[in-house]
C-alpha cells in the first residue's frame, strides 16, 4: 500500500464534532455512576454517539467506503463514533489491519473527534465449550483491544456465543471473558457484553456471568432491542426468533449497574415519531435513574426509512424524550 493510496483514504473520510472522554476505566465508572445532575456540553445528561451498524447497508449493499462513517456522523451532529469491525473486513484484507487502524487514528486526530468503542464480530466464540477454540477466540480479539487503545476508545463490545446451554455457558463464558479482560486491563480497555442473542439476551444469566468474572473492566452494553434468546433454528445465531426475553425494560434495568455504554436501538416509527416496539421514554428514564452519563449510541436497524432518515428519527426521539425525563 503506497502513501498516495493512504492519503486518498484519509482525504475521503472526515470526522464529526468530538467530545472528550477518558479511556480510563476508573474515570468511566465514576462518570457512569455519577449524579444525573451532571449536564454534558450538549445540555443533556448523556452524550450522543452513532453506531456504525446504522449505516451497514451503505457499506454492504451500496458498496460504499466505511471510511465515510466519520464525515456522515459529523454531518448528522453526533459527538462520538462506535465502529463495527466487520464493516472493515474488505479494507483490512486489501490494506492490512494496521493501515486501517492507523488511518482511522490519523483521521480522528485531524478532525479532533471522539472514538468511543469498537463492536467486534466474527473473531471466534468466547464461550465455546472447546477450550482450545475459546482460547483462540481470546487471542483473535486481542488485536481489537490494541486497536481500541490506539484509537482512544474506552471499550470493545464482544459477543458471547459458543453454546446456548446455560449449564455449560455459565463456566465457559466466564473463562473467555476473564482471560480477555485480563489482557484488556493491561491496555486500559473495557470488555463489554451486549444483549446480542442467545444467553447474552437473558439478563439474569448475563449478569451472573459478569458478576462471576468480577473485574472492573468487564461490563455491559445494554441494547434497547436484541432480546431474542433462541432462534427458530437453534443452531443459528441469527434468523427467525423463537423465544424473546419477556421484559426488555426490566432486562435493561438489570444491566445498567454495569453499563459503560448504551445502545438506543430502533426499528420503525409511527406518525408521531415514536418507536413502534420500544418505549424510549421508559428506557431512557431507566438509563437516567441508573446515574448513567456516558454515550448513548443511535443504532437504527429498520426497513421502512432509509438509513439517514432512520438515524435522524432515532436521534430526534432521544432528544424529545430527554426533555420529558423526570
Amino acid at each position: 500500500m503506497n502513501s498516495i493510496s493512504i492519503s486518498k483514504i484519509i482525504f475521503i473520510a472526515t470526522i464529526f464534532v468530538g467530545i472528550s472522554i477518558s479511556s480510563c476505566k476508573t474515570d468511566l465508572k465514576k462518570q457512569t455512576n455519577s449524579s444525573v445532575k451532571i449536564i454534558n456540553d450538549n445540555g443533556l445528561f448523556f452524550k450522543l454517539s452513532l453506531a456504525q451498524w446504522s449505516l451497514h447497508k451503505y457499506v454492504k449493499d451500496d458498496n460504499k467506503s466505511p471510511f465515510h462513517f466519520a464525515s456522515q456522523a459529523k454531518e448528522m451532529g453526533f459527538e462520538g463514533l462506535e465502529y463495527v469491525s466487520q464493516l472493515y473486513e474488505h479494507e483490512i484484507i486489501k490494506l492490512g489491519f494496521d493501515v486501517v487502524i492507523d488511518s482511522l487514528k490519523r483521521i480522528s486526530e485531524k478532525e479532533s473527534v471522539q472514538n468511543v468503542l469498537i463492536m467486534v464480530d466474527d473473531e471466534g466464540d468466547l464461550a465455546d465449550p472447546d477450550e482450545n477454540k475459546r482460547n483462540q477466540a481470546v487471542e483473535n480479539h486481542k488485536k481489537w483491544v490494541d486497536a481500541a487503545s490506539k484509537l482512544g476508545c474506552h471499550s470493545i463490545r464482544v459477543n458471547t456465543f459458543g453454546t446456548n446451554d446455560p449449564q455449560i455457558w455459565k463456566s465457559t463464558v466466564v473463562d473467555g471473558l476473564r482471560k480477555l479482560s485480563e489482557y484488556a486491563a493491561t491496555k486500559n480497555i473495557n470488555i463489554l457484553c451486549e444483549n446480542h442473542g442467545w444467553l447474552s439476551s437473558n439478563p439474569v444469566e448475563l449478569m451472573k456471568a459478569i458478576n462471576e468474572v468480577n473485574m472492573e473492566n468487564c461490563g455491559t452494553l445494554p441494547d434497547f432491542g436484541n432480546w431474542c434468546v433462541r432462534r427458530a433454528d437453534t443452531n443459528e445465531k441469527w434468523g427467525d426468533c423463537a423465544e424473546v426475553y419477556p421484559d426488555k425494560y426490566e432486562g435493561t434495568k438489570m444491566m445498567m449497574p454495569s453499563a459503560m455504554a448504551v445502545s438506543a436501538k430502533s426499528y420503525n416509527f409511527d406518525k408521531d415519531g415514536n418507536e413502534t416496539t420500544i418505549d424510549f421514554l421508559k428506557m431512557m428514564q431507566i438509563v437516567k435513574d441508573a446515574g448513567y452519563t456516558g454515550f448513548v449510541g443511535v443504532e437504527y436497524e429498520g426497513d421502512e426509512l432509509n438509513e439517514s432518515k432512520g438515524i435522524k428519527a432515532t436521534k430526534d426521539l432521544l432528544l424529545s424524550v430527554a426533555a420529558q425525563l423526570k
